[in-house]
């Protein structure tokens, strides 16, 4: 009992030496403690201000098949000199934060702010760093909001780059065509321009034949085959455009796809009987003999790959229209939820938090010192200690020898 009394005292007078320590050195603790306070808040007050502007956003909550295969074809361009590491898709919120980072979206908002001025960079790679470290992108896995940041020294500028950020990841995202009718909707583009370059060339052809050896007439019954050749020849051609399309996202297997092969072969297995309804010994199967002059053989050539053109054009027309209101309906639409305005406090510096861990820094730094000081005070006065400081001196003392 009597041996936890004296071992409670002792506790008691060490608690009290301590607080005699910081008696003894409180003129150096209360100085390091707001010389340091008044340090950071003078630095505080000479930073620029930064302004934070945030917008949010709702992605498409529906994640297409292709949506993860378009992510692993856009990898070269998403992955951009490195700034973005994209791990796998997980949800479809993943897929347009890694397109918001992406390379064609960064330049676009590169360009548009003229950020390699802005931000005094010497390379194009360089300011998208710069633009990466001032993005911050938030995804909040339980309502599928992402919230969208931009922190720039003018607050009007950072609304203005949030909002623009928005607008190109829109463009990438029509660009893309994440859904399978996106996909056909491309396909068909892209054919009907050509079908249409074909028939502007068919037309000129032909209107070029007839300006040189004048008008020619042909039998009705001719010029009515012409026409079933040529609808018959187009719509086998739309048929396997359509067959194209549909290999990119369905296996041979498909019973549509299976479908559409028997009907392309049904199809040419009618043009070819069209074909040789002619007569066998005349150039071309669609002429009886001697029904029209030498020249007509030429016309009537160019005027069976004009209908061709035509009818072809017509065809992927109707079917590029379609893809279209296909599109429209299964958008991967991005709607705003809050559009971004200019901030009207700022985001850093934040004075108040700066100064009170730089005094609540400085406060622990200057007890750790206080103490120090004491230690350094108490082994000075004691002979063994300060012989061994002597000899610690001593070999810390380094001499080179020349």
């Amino acid at each position: 009992m009597e041996e936890r009394q004296i071992q409670h005292d002792d506790e008691e007078i060490n608690l009290v030496d301590y607080l005699i320590i910081l008696a003894k050195h409180k003129g150096l603790i209360i100085s390091i403690t707001l010389g340091a306070a008044i340090i950071t808040l003078i630095i505080s007050l000479i930073m620029l201000p930064i302004y934070k502007a945030e917008t949010k956003i709702l992605p498409p909550q529906q994640q297409s098949s292709t949506a993860a295969q378009l992510l692993n074809q856009f990898g070269g361009i998403i992955g951009s000199a490195g700034l973005i590491n994209i791990s796998p898709i997980k949800t479809p919120n993943d897929l347009y934060i890694d397109l918001l980072k992406s390379r064609p979206v960064l330049d676009n908002i590169i360009d548009r702010f003229r950020l390699m001025e802005l931000y005094k960079t010497k390379t194009r790679e360089d300011t998208r760093v710069a633009l990466v470290n001032v993005l911050n992108v938030k995804d909040d896995k339980k309502s599928g909001i992402v919230t969208l940041g931009i922190k720039d020294k003018d607050p009007k500028r950072a609304a203005e780059i949030a909002n623009a950020f928005v607008e190109e990841l829109r463009n990438l995202n029509k660009e893309l065509a994440v859904t399978e009718a996106g996909q056909r909707r491309l396909f068909f583009e892209e054919q009907l321009k050509n079908a249409k370059e074909a028939l502007i060339k068919a037309e000129e052809s032909m209107k070029g034949f007839q300006e040189r050896t004048g008008a020619i007439k042909i039998d009705e019954q001719v010029k009515a085959m012409i026409v079933s050749i040529a609808q018959l020849r187009a719509e086998i051609a739309a048929k396997e455009v359509q067959l194209k399309v549909m290999k990119t996202y369905a296996t041979p297997q498909n019973p549509d796809i299976q479908r559409i092969e028997e009907e392309i072969r049904g199809m040419r297995d009618q043009l070819q009987k069209l074909e040789k309804s002619g007569n066998g010994h005349n150039p071309d199967p669609l002429m009886p003999a001697g029904r029209l002059p030498a020249v007509g053989t030429e016309y009537i050539r160019k005027m069976r790959e004009f209908k061709y053109n035509e009818v072809l054009y017509e065809i992927l027309l109707r079917q590029y229209e379609a893809a279209k209101l296909d599109e429209a309906g299964n958008a991967s639409i991005i709607q705003i939820i809050e559009k971004a305005v200019p901030p009207e406090k700022r985001a850093k510096p934040k004075r108040r938090q700066m100064v009170i861990i730089a005094g609540i820094t400085g406060f622990f730094f200057s007890v750790v010192a206080a103490f120090f000081i004491e230690f350094i005070e108490k082994s000075s006065n004691d002979p063994n200690n300060k012989e061994r400081f002597e000899t610690l001196m001593r070999y810390a003392n380094f001499r080179f020898k020349r």
